[in-house]
């Protein structure tokens, strides 16, 4: 878990961008025992992509979000597909 000073260094976001994304409940956050908030590694892994996305696609924060959504949906059916086809290559 890293702190908010190097979660906004590492995904490059700003203060008020942050903020939108915070009231979004886009990313889990954690408090340690001094009260500041903890992030995880992924969420600045999937703030990049959403930023990225956003960027070459002159996309809202929003539509970034949502499109990040989807694409790890989409991860998760592959994977949940790949599963069941290794499973019924067994039977």
């Amino acid at each position: 878990m890293i702190r908010q000073e190097e979660f906004l260094l590492a995904t490059g976001l700003s203060q008020e961008t942050f903020q939108d994304v915070l009231s979004l409940g886009w990313v889990e956050m954690e408090k340690d025992d001094e009260d500041q908030l903890l992030f995880s590694d992924t969420d600045v892994y999937r703030v990049r992509k959403m930023i990225r996305i956003c960027s070459d696609f002159d996309l809202p924060l929003i539509g970034g979000v949502i499109i990040v959504d989807l694409l790890e949906r989409i991860d998760r059916l592959e994977e949940t597909i790949a599963a069941l086809e290794a499973k019924q290559e067994v039977i």
